[in-house]
């Protein structure tokens, strides 16, 4: 059995349209909604699964949060690369327990969530202030402090240069990335895999251009994600899908010999 929920963590709660709510558990605290309120207290304590009724009479599945539910309602500054893209960015990467990684537009954290949660450690470079806090308020909310022993965020702009080399992984959220393909060459390792994320395929033309040289196996693909409706023997794809978001652009490097 689950440990009982206790104040100070993130819950989810679902309700009976599947909609989700992401509540920080309080003292004293309550979650408002259209159907009335539900106080925190009736929530800490009580198992995972457990059902709540608000003031109203709505009802509430309160769950712990997966990291799919927490990048999609966590709290935000800049835009998030969504599960559909972390997912096979961290395939993509090799990312694992003690690989190395530059990170490059870490926003509002989700992509850091995701590596760290994976075992590796980052060298995060980020232009805004109030996004680098965010990232960090986010990786310790739902990975806790241990986390943010393998994160350092630095207000620093990749275009003109990396320090702390080597590293294994570089992954880069920015607008040209083709700006940061010649430090990287620097600091990875030989071997080592870059992964460019573009929402324009401009984007991710030019930053193949700069992929030559010493780099092999460049490519690039995007993912999309489409829902199935299944109700008995009513079986058929769902009227809506996730196509596009972004370009994943891969390439491992063979070093500057």
């Amino acid at each position: 059995m689950s440990a009982p929920f206790r104040p100070g963590e993130r819950v989810l709660l679902l309700d009976s349209k599947r909609r989700r709510y992401l509540v920080h558990l309080t003292e004293g605290g309550e979650f408002h909604s259209h159907a009335g309120y539900v106080r925190h207290a009736d929530i800490v304590g009580r198992p995972e699964g457990t059902v709540v009724r608000s003031t109203k009479g709505a009802e509430y599945t309160v769950l712990r949060p997966t990291l799919e539910d927490f990048v999609v309602e966590m709290p935000r500054g800049a835009q998030v690369i969504y599960p559909k893209d972390l997912a096979p960015i961290a395939m993509l990467a090799d990312i694992g327990p003690g690989v190395r990684v530059f990170e490059s537009g870490v926003g509002s954290g989700a992509l850091s969530m995701t590596v760290l949660r994976w075992g590796a450690e980052i060298v995060g470079y980020e232009l805004r202030e109030d996004f680098a806090n965010r990232a960090r308020a986010n990786v310790r909310s739902f990975l806790g402090d241990e986390a943010l022993e393998r994160y350092r965020v630095e207000l620093r702009d990749s275009y003109e240069g990396i320090d702390d080399g080597p590293f294994d992984r570089v992954l880069l959220d920015l607008p040209e990335p083709w700006r940061v393909i010649p430090h990287a060459e620097e600091v990875l390792h030989p071997g080592g895999i870059l992964v460019a994320y573009t929402p324009s395929i401009i984007q991710a033309a030019r930053a193949r251009e700069a992929l030559k040289g010493r780099w092999i196996d460049a490519r690039t693909l995007e993912v999309l994600h489409r829902g199935w409706h299944i109700d008995g023997q009513a079986v058929r794809p769902d009227h809506r899908m996730v196509a596009h978001t972004g370009f994943l652009t891969v390439a491992r490097y063979l070093g500057s010999r």
